[in-house]
């Protein structure tokens, strides 16, 4: 048994779909489906009941989960716990950043770099919410901004910003309306972004907007929020973005577009400060995570 293989495995588990796994580990799917099946063989149990339409876990796959991710968890901290031990000078510690967050919380990431300043050097690294969970979780960087939902129970969160978010609608169909209703979005197309820049909480916004009676659908697979707004202005579809003006979003505003929240909808996009809990109980980056809990003490609300 190789090490890749309990990666793989643990992927199918999350997902318990075997196209979404392989998209997550950058391979193909029939190479996956292979080494599951090694895997099996060579622990003797079937760890997943599959047919064309689900996969689930046997008592066997449930029993391994676990133990899988601990095993990767113990290997992935290898890095940080040789760090500890041998810890050099002055170090440099990444936190992530996803696509547009908003300008506030950028500035009290660079608060928290001036006040760890003399011990680190806190640099940014950029990423979807869901890679940069990950990389959190692989050790590969201190902190992450993240979108809920995190499911990762291996890392503890800190609530840190609330965004309310409307509709972006065309705005000749919307002239002199400073708000909508779901039943007034019943004629146009909700846009499905791609899945791989696709927040994890938009696929609720989804299944609900279709339980309110929001059936029409477009499917996108290549583009961005450029892309999303082409189709807004053009008249046949509405998207989810956030209210605040200062948002970085309200940049991919087009001719024909406008922002404007809902009567009967109220949502919000939440983002939370994530750490690996286990580096922060006595490890490597419990000074970091004090004096993160110090300048994201007070969720912002906007």
């Amino acid at each position: 048994m190789e090490l890749f293989h309990l990666r793989y495995f643990v992927a199918v588990a999350e997902e318990l779909n075997f196209s979404a796994a392989a998209r997550r580990l950058h391979m193909a799917t029939s190479p996956l489906s292979q080494r599951i099946k090694d895997l099996e063989r060579e622990l003797g149990h079937r760890l997943f009941e599959r047919d064309r339409h689900r996969v689930a876990l046997t008592p066997a796959g449930e029993a391994l989960l676990p133990i899988a991710r601990d095993v990767l968890e113990q290997i992935t901290s290898i890095p940080w716990r040789l760090h500890e031990a041998a810890p050099p000078g002055r170090s440099t510690l990444f936190v992530g950043i996803p696509s547009g967050v908003h300008p506030r919380l950028r500035q009290l990431v660079d608060a928290l770099a001036e006040r760890v300043g003399e011990r680190c050097e806190l640099m940014r690294w950029p990423g979807s919410s869901r890679s940069l969970v990950t990389a959190v979780s692989e050790g590969k960087l201190a902190l992450a901004l993240a979108r809920l939902p995190v499911d990762d129970t291996a890392l503890e969160q800190l609530p840190v910003m609330s965004e309310r978010l409307g509709a972006v609608v065309p705005a000749d169909q919307f002239a002199g309306r400073d708000c909508v209703t779901l039943a007034e979005l019943t004629d146009l197309c909700f846009i499905v972004a791609p899945k791989e820049g696709r927040p994890a909480y938009f696929n609720q916004l989804d299944r609900e907007l279709f339980e309110r009676g929001v059936r029409k659908r477009i499917e996108l697979t290549d583009t961005d929020y450029s892309g999303i707004a082409e189709l807004v202005s053009g008249g046949m579809a509405f998207y989810f973005s956030l209210l605040d003006p200062e948002s970085p979003l309200h940049g991919y505003a087009m001719e024909n577009t406008k922002v404007v929240p809902f009567t009967d909808f109220e949502r919000h996009l939440e983002t939370v400060l994530v750490w690996r809990r286990d580096r922060a109980s006595g490890g490597d980056l419990d000074e970091l995570v004090d004096a993160a809990r110090r300048v994201f003490a007070e969720p912002l609300v906007v």
